[in-house]
């Protein structure tokens, strides 16, 4: 794969790259951001986006050293699903995997709030997709005081500083992961209130879309100010130089999605990720092996 890649896609990736660098303020990030390109244009570098991700997934596999961890945040009607689809179209399915974190079961409120991610973290040489995460714990249980007595806590350790331990405890377990060869690569798509809604009216006008909606959805539009909030305060505590935040703009579908496909394929390229090669032992192998195999052929004809 030409090094020329990375160069060509960064203008699709830094604008919107959080890595603690600077203060973080969640208004000064337009939803509406198309990076002065067009959808045609965009469409094609989503197509070439996948081509790499292909062939770079396939190395991945091969070399069986790194792993990939991709974390989608959003509110309802972000785009997270259809992302995720459009992007990894074409990809072998063998060598990924989503996981959706829906309501935490009984089971796994008997542990600790990052147990069930755990669970689900990428092998060596996979990709694994979160969508949503362990940061809801820090999200929905902070708009929802109520959800954190579910976790059983013991009462003396749920103080005024619980959100920032949680804040310490994930950016430090993403060290760890980083440190034993998982690159972790965050999006969150900022979609804004107008477009949610608008994409809400799409679900109800649609018969195909209305399983989708849930007048759970309207109740948490509601909150919409106290989530940006928390979203402002997640993204702003928890941006490091090893687990960027990418702050994609989700108004325009297309968009986001060639701004998440690029920072993959970055991210994948810098790896410089190649196909194992054979050991001379094992060329020796090969090499008897073939002459085995030929001369089988030769015998058929002869008979």
């Amino acid at each position: 794969m030409s090094k020329t890649t990375t160069p060509s896609l960064d203008r699709f990736i830094s604008p919107f790259r959080v890595d603690g660098a600077e203060r973080f303020h969640l208004k000064s990030h337009k939803t509406s951001a198309k990076g002065g390109i067009d959808k045609e244009e965009g469409e094609a570098i989503i197509e070439q986006n996948r081509k790499r991700l292909s062939d770079f997934q396939d190395k991945l596999y091969a070399q069986d050293r790194w792993s990939l961890l991709l974390i989608f945040q959003g509110m309802d009607a972000s785009g997270k699903d259809s992302a995720i689809k459009s992007i990894f179209e074409g990809v072998n399915p063998q060598g990924c995997e989503v996981t959706s974190f829906k309501q935490p079961t009984s089971k796994e409120l008997d542990h600790d709030f990052m147990w069930r991610s755990f669970l689900a973290l990428p092998e060596r040489g996979r990709i694994g997709i979160f969508n949503r995460s362990y940061y809801e714990e820090c999200l929905v249980t902070r708009v929802h005081p109520e959800l954190l007595k579910a976790e059983k806590l013991p009462p003396r350790l749920v103080t005024k500083n619980i959100w920032r331990e949680r804040f310490e405890d994930i950016s430090a377990f993403e060290r760890y992961l980083t440190r034993n060869g998982t690159v972790v690569l965050k999006f969150f798509l900022n979609v804004s209130k107008e477009e949610q809604r608008q994409r809400f009216l799409d679900r109800l006008d649609q018969p195909a879309k209305n399983w989708k909606f849930s007048m759970n959805d309207i109740s948490e539009r509601k909150r919409w100010q106290r989530y940006q909030a928390v979203y402002q305060e997640i993204v702003r505590h928890t941006s490091t130089s090893f687990a960027p935040w990418y702050v994609v703009p989700a108004d325009h579908k297309w968009f986001a999605r060639v701004v998440i496909g690029s920072a993959i394929v970055a991210a994948l390229e810098s790896l410089d990720l190649r196909y194992p090669r054979a050991d001379p032992a094992s060329l020796k192998e090969f090499k008897a092996v073939r002459k085995a195999l030929e001369a089988e052929a030769k015998g058929r004809k002869k008979a």
